[in-house]
């Protein structure tokens, strides 16, 4: 009943959220050059370059997709950009060391704070710290159950998964999964969770109710040490960010075997998935560059030339 309950409490409060029209930018952290670089969707060319401080990584929309935050990791602040007019709106603080986050359909932002080996919870609205949610070493993924009563970080030096329940901010199971997990993301219904290992190269696919891994898919290229991670629309496909195979690795969802690699820029890291989608872009971090792929066919379509050791890739559209 109190599940039930607590989805009824998130559908109400997000029923209501009407969103900005869409820009049709893309935006992108370029970690060493410490910008945004803002790319037009349908031209893919660069409209302009923001600057935003010391070593941006992590990068998101607020719900309604009017406000965009970016971890400025070195500052320990979110900085918060108006897509629309491209203007830095204010900065608030983010913890040690922000790095990626996840923001929940109330508006809260969950942090990953890589230093202190905790997540914090801001209100990005007024800069205030919700809560201070303590988890494994090194904390990094961050993601949030569509129906946001689960959230989920990844601890990289503790090799595990910890869903949290929401509001409470108990932890309900720590998932041992394979060395260095980097990023994870839920299904639809919030039931199923992936996330990637990066130095031993396996994907896991995990039960989140259950707090079980259901199965793995491993990497037979010695290159890949997977990063970012993003279901297909129809979750039928994994998309894998690959770093050092310098590919997008395609996976099937069901029996976790690769279908095919898709040959990207250098040291891809970033993954963003079009809303209808048809285009994957990711941040290949040492070429900077974003490679544009048209997932029917799972080849590059364009290359666009970014900043230096491009991070955190969004769309909006």
């Amino acid at each position: 009943m109190k599940t039930f309950v607590s989805v009824i409490i998130i559908y109400t409060l997000t029923l209501g959220i009407a969103c900005a029209e869409p820009t049709g930018r893309i935006f992108v952290t370029n970690e060493k050059s410490n910008t945004i670089s803002v790319i037009d969707s349908k031209t893919h060319q660069i409209e302009t370059t923001l600057e935003i401080g010391k070593r941006p990584r992590g990068i998101g929309f607020s719900p309604d997709h009017s406000e965009l935050y970016v971890a400025v990791s070195d500052e320990n602040v979110i900085a918060v950009v108006d897509p629309k007019s491209l203007q830095v709106l204010r900065q608030f603080p983010a913890g040690s060391d922000p790095e990626a986050f996840a923001v929940h359909p109330n508006g809260d932002i969950y942090i990953s704070n890589e230093d202190d080996a905790k997540a914090t919870v801001i209100n990005p609205k007024t800069g205030e710290q919700v809560s201070e949610i303590k988890v494994g070493l090194e904390p990094e993924g961050v993601a949030i159950s569509p129906d946001g009563t689960r959230v989920i970080v990844t601890s990289e030096s503790t090799n595990m998964l910890h869903v949290i329940s929401i509001p409470e901010h108990n932890i309900l199971s720590n998932i041992l999964v394979g060395v260095r997990p980097r990023s994870v993301t839920f299904s639809k219904n919030g039931e199923l969770a992936y996330t990637t290992a990066e130095i031993t190269g396996e994907v896991f696919k995990v039960d989140v109710l259950k707090g079980q891994i259901i199965k793995k898919g491993l990497f037979e290229d010695k290159n890949a040490k997977p990063k970012d991670v993003m279901l297909s629309r129809d979750e039928k496909t994994l998309y894998i960010a690959g770093g050092r195979a310098n590919k997008v690795l395609v996976m099937n969802t069901d029996s976790m075997e690769l279908i095919t690699g898709i040959p990207v820029g250098n040291r891809v890291w970033g993954l963003a998935l079009s809303r209808d989608g048809n285009r994957l872009y990711t941040t290949d971090g040492l070429s900077g560059t974003v490679s544009v792929i048209d997932t029917k066919e799972n080849k590059v379509i364009d290359t666009i030339k970014v900043g230096e050791l491009p991070w955190g890739v969004v769309i909006d559209d």
